[in-house]
C-alpha cells in the first residue's frame, strides 16, 4: 500500500471510524502520523490494544501512529492537518486546534456535513476559523467506508480545492496502490455531494424498512440525485460535479451498502423505531440525521424544492409515519422528468 512521495508529518483531529482509518491510510503511505481523540477510553484502547475497538475493530493500528487527547500535542509541527470530526463539532474543535496549525499546514476536510446553526460547508467553517490559509484547503470526499479503505479495498475518491497546489498535494499525499485520489476545483459540489447523500440515504433506508424493493430504491437514488443538483447549482456547484465520485459514486453507495449508518437508521424508522431510540443505541454518528433539516433550510433559502428531503425533515423533525411520507412523494402532481423541478 506504500506509495512513493516524501513523507510528511499529519495530524488527524477526530478517531472515528473515518478518522481512524485516514490515519491508519497515512501511516502506511511513510508517513509520520499522529491521531487526536476527545474520548480517553479510545486513547487508551488505540495505545493498548494497537486497535480502535469502539471505531474501527478489526484494524490492527501500527504503534508508530501516535495518539492523544491533547490537541497541541497532535498538532504542533504538523504539515497536514485532517479535520474528521462530527460535523456539528467540526467549528468548536478546529477553533480549539487554530492556535497550533502552523500557517503553511495543507488543511484537509473529511467530515461530511452542513453546519445547522449557520448552514456553512465544512471547508467554510474552517475559513472562518482559518482566513489566512482558505488556499490551503481541501475537501476529501467520495464513495468510502472506512473499514474497507482501512483493509486495503480499491477505493477512489475527489480531493477538492480552489487551489490547483492544494488540490494536487492532498493528491499526492493521500494516494496509494489501493486508494486513487482524483482532483477537483469544485468545493462546493463536492461537500455538497458528501453531505446531502446521507439525507437520501436515510430515505432509501425507510423504504427498506417499509418493505419496499428495488424499484423503489432506483427512484431515490434517480431523485435524489436530482435535488442534490438541484440545490447544488443553485449555490453555485457545477453540475458535472454530481456525476461523479463526490455525487452519484458516494450516493449509491450510502444507498445501497449495508455498512451506511445513514441507511440503517432508516431502516429503523421505517420499521417503526422512534429517531431518539435509534440514536441512544449508536456509537457513531449518523450525519444525515443532523444534516437532514440544514439541507432543508437550504432548500428554503434557495427557493429549490426537494421534495425528498422535505419529507425526510418532516419525518425526522416533525414526528411524520414514514408511510404518510412515501404517499405524499408518489402523489405529486404529474410532471415531465427533464422539465419538471422534481
Amino acid at each position: 500500500m506504500k506509495r512513493e512521495g516524501a513523507s510528511v508529518r499529519a495530524a488527524v483531529i477526530g478517531a472515528g471510524s473515518w478518522g481512524t482509518a485516514l490515519a491508519h491510510l497515512l501511516h502506511l503511505n511513510g508517513h509520520v502520523v499522529r491521531l487526536w481523540s476527545l474520548e480517553d477510553e479510545v486513547v487508551r484502547a488505540i495505545r493498548d490494544t494497537g486497535e480502535n475497538r469502539k471505531y474501527l475493530p478489526g484494524v490492527p493500528l501500527s504503534p508508530q501512529i501516535q495518539v492523544s487527547g491533547k490537541l497541541e500535542d497532535v498538532i504542533s509541527g504538523a504539515q497536514l492537518v485532517v479535520s474528521v470530526s462530527p460535523a456539528q463539532f467540526v467549528g468548536e474543535v478546529m477553533a480549539l486546534a487554530a492556535p497550533y496549525v502552523d500557517p503553511t499546514a495543507c488543511l484537509v476536510s473529511a467530515s461530511k456535513g452542513i453546519e445547522i446553526a449557520s448552514l456553512r460547508r465544512m471547508a467554510e467553517v474552517l475559513a472562518d476559523i482559518f482566513p489566512r490559509q482558505r488556499d490551503r484547503m481541501v475537501a476529501l470526499s467520495g464513495p468510502s467506508f472506512a473499514a474497507e479503505v482501512a483493509r486495503g479495498q480499491p477505493t477512489a475518491v475527489v480531493a477538492a480545492s480552489h487551489s490547483h497546489e492544494a488540490r494536487v498535494e492532498a493528491q499526492r499525499i493521500f494516494r496509494s496502490d489501493t486508494f486513487r485520489v482524483y482532483t477537483n476545483p469544485d468545493m462546493i459540489g463536492v461537500e455538497l455531494g458528501g453531505a446531502l447523500k446521507n439525507v437520501i440515504a436515510l430515505a432509501a433506508g425507510v423504504s427498506s424498512g417499509l418493505g419496499f424493493g428495488q424499484n423503489t430504491q432506483g427512484a431515490l437514488i434517480t431523485r435524489g440525485l436530482a435535488e442534490i443538483t438541484r440545490l447544488g447549482v443553485a449555490m453555485g456547484a457545477q453540475t458535472s460535479t454530481f456525476y461523479g465520485l463526490a455525487g452519484i459514486g458516494d450516493l449509491v453507495l450510502t444507498c445501497t451498502g449495508h455498512q451506511s449508518r445513514n441507511r440503517s437508521v432508516g431502516t429503523r424508522l421505517g420499521q417503526g423505531d422512534s429517531i431518539d431510540d435509534i440514536l441512544s443505541e449508536m456509537n457513531a454518528v449518523a450525519e444525515g440525521v443532523r444534516t437532514a433539516p440544514a439541507a432543508h433550510a437550504l432548500g428554503k433559502k434557495f427557493q429549490v424544492e426537494m421534495p425528498i428531503i422535505e419529507q425526510m425533515y418532516a419525518i425526522l423533525e416533525e414526528g411524520k409515519p414514514p408511510l404518510e411520507a412515501v404517499k405524499e412523494l408518489m402523489l405529486r402532481d404529474p410532471r415531465s422528468e427533464s422539465n419538471g423541478p422534481a
